[in-house]
């Protein structure tokens, strides 16, 4: 679990004065950093691989071409390009081409909710097990620990491409191609690949420098900025409100645009209690997409003080985001406690599969199919993997 999802309000105050060193300019980039122009020489670099190998530019000195490609794992423009990216590098195999991947971001960059489009962290460890997923047979670098080599080659987000000739002189400078959904006939402008054609056949790049496009390189002094969002997080009050049956069978149909999560517990029960934070760390990670946790507390009315500090402490609290799709639903909370006597009347309304004890909880898309459905505490990899195939781990063009 990464260290910032467990923070207690009192490190975080430790945090932010270990960070004054904090040193961005105002377009957010770091000290260090080089724009490197048309002409200019490739630097030199020095990272691991995760095939275990150490890399510098000179193991790349054969080939006529080297493309330098700078993506992450978290990115969803770097995942709508990726199948693009792989047949790039496979009709370009045969020529005197080289390409390397880099990873250029630090973990501690990223706020949770920015890895909603992803099941993968920005490691080295993740960065390997994200390559060997999706089968790259290309070099794969990480500059995350220091990212030296991200700030030489001036990368200002994921993906970025830069292209160098035979003397390592630089040819072309910036996206891809010019489009960020998975579907190539949304690609336009395939730049770097007419780049690359141009080189091979000695002639000059007729667009030599566009601007890249993805999410933004996740610099390591970006870590102020997510101990401050962190703070802000910690400071949202929980809701909770009474519902009976009818309330949730309402819910359980679903038909808005979310994937719902619906958790029923109650603070008597341990495993209940046991298994909250990874719900509300699951929440937390898609709070920036179409998704919403909701909590049915099996709490007596009198207990409802109980529940709601419970909910507060575990932070089962709703996203700007959140709040809004709730409001405009007609409702104020996504915590619930249940007042009906007869519980057969919520397994009806729920699920009519639910056998009765707790916890249990079930996966639902947005016209309320069951996507996973589990008696006791649920396997948090599994539900974030269902709840990604549903959102998907790209962004998705208007007409798909």
């Amino acid at each position: 679990m990464r260290l910032i999802k467990i923070l207690a309000p009192t490190l975080l105050l430790i945090s932010i004065a270990s960070t004054s060193a904090f040193a961005v300019d105002a377009k957010g980039l770091p000290d260090g950093f080089t724009t490197l122009h048309i002409g200019d020489s490739a630097p030199n670099f020095n990272l691991p691989g995760i095939d275990g190998k150490q890399y510098s530019l000179s193991d790349f000195a054969g080939p006529d071409i080297l493309v330098v490609y700078f993506t992450g794992t978290h990115c969803p423009t770097s995942h709508g390009a990726m199948g693009r990216v792989l047949e790039f590098v496979e009709d370009f195999q045969d020529e005197s081409f080289a390409f390397v991947a880099i990873n250029p971001n630090h973990s501690s960059g990223l706020r949770p909710d920015e890895f909603g489009h992803t099941d993968y962290d920005e490691t080295f460890a993740d960065s390997k097990r994200y390559a060997e997923d999706y089968g790259w047979t290309f070099p794969f670098l990480f500059d995350g620990d220091a990212q030296v080599t991200a700030r030489a080659y001036g990368c200002l987000a994921t993906p970025h491409v830069l292209i160098f000739d035979k003397e390592r002189k630089l040819r072309y400078n910036g996206r891809f191609d010019d489009s960020r959904f998975p579907d190539p006939t949304t690609v336009k402008h395939p730049d770097a690949r007419n780049a690359v054609e141009a080189l091979l056949a000695g002639n000059p790049v007729h667009v030599e420098t566009t601007r890249p496009h993805g999410c933004s390189t996740k610099w390591k002094e970006r870590n102020q900025h997510v101990v401050e969002e962190e703070q802000k997080w910690q400071s949202i009050e929980a809701t909770i409100e009474k519902i009976d049956a009818a309330g949730i069978d309402a819910l359980r149909k679903n038909g808005t645009e979310k994937v719902r999560l619906v958790n029923i517990w109650a603070t008597w029960c341990v495993p209940c209690v046991e298994e909250f934070p990874d719900l509300t760390a699951i929440a937390r990670k898609f709070s920036r997409r179409e998704f919403e946790l909701i909590t049915i507390s099996l709490d007596q009315l009198s207990q409802m003080g109980k529940a709601k500090a419970f909910l507060g402490k575990h932070r089962a609290i709703m996203s700007d985001k959140l709040r809004k799709s709730v409001e405009a639903e007609g409702r104020s909370t996504n915590n619930y406690l249940y007042t009906g006597t007869n519980m057969d009347e919520l397994a009806d309304a729920l699920d009519p599969e639910w056998p009765g004890p707790v916890p249990y909880s079930i996966l639902i898309d947005q016209e309320g199919h069951v996507l996973y459905r589990k008696l006791g505490k649920i396997d948090p990899e599994v539900v974030r993997s269902e709840i990604l195939d549903t959102l998907t781990r790209h962004y998705t063009a208007p007409d798909e």
